[in-house]
């Protein structure tokens, strides 16, 4: 794997450098679960048990539900989460794909090679009642 994937190095008119800014993969996560998680029609992203446990204790985990692989050819993003019920798949899929690459060109200047939408669900009304009511409890 190439190691400048996740660096981006600024320069002047000029031509004089500045450095190299080298953005974490997990920063990329965070930006593109946030990006996913703005688009209506997500109702969640997917997590595992450990992140249902933190976020219960209040913290917040925006990556979840978000793979991010370096390769050679490029970022690839997976998204992983549940659709609301009744809304068009492929139109809130288009939507992630869209929000996710404007959102990562706008905050980092890179730009994914591939973001691919995993509908791992669907959410129902009576579901988020009872999650509320639940956690109000």
């Amino acid at each position: 794997m190439e190691e400048n994937l996740n660096m981006l190095e600024m320069t002047q008119e000029n031509g004089h450098n500045h450095g190299k800014i080298e953005i974490a993969p997990e920063v990329i996560e965070v930006i593109a679960g946030i990006a996913a998680s703005e688009v209506e029609g997500v109702a969640q992203m997917r997590g595992n048990f450990a992140t249902g446990v933190v976020e219960r204790l209040g913290k917040k985990n925006h990556g979840k539900g978000i793979r991010v692989e370096l390769s050679d050819e490029g970022i690839k993003v997976d998204v992983y989460c549940l659709m609301n019920f009744g809304v068009s798949i492929p139109t809130v899929a288009q939507k992630v794909q869209d929000n996710i690459r404007q959102t990562l060109y706008n905050m980092t200047a890179l730009e994914a090679e591939e973001v691919n939408v995993h509908i791992v669900g669907v959410a129902f009304e009576t579901q988020k009642q009872e999650s509320q009511e639940f956690e109000e409890q």
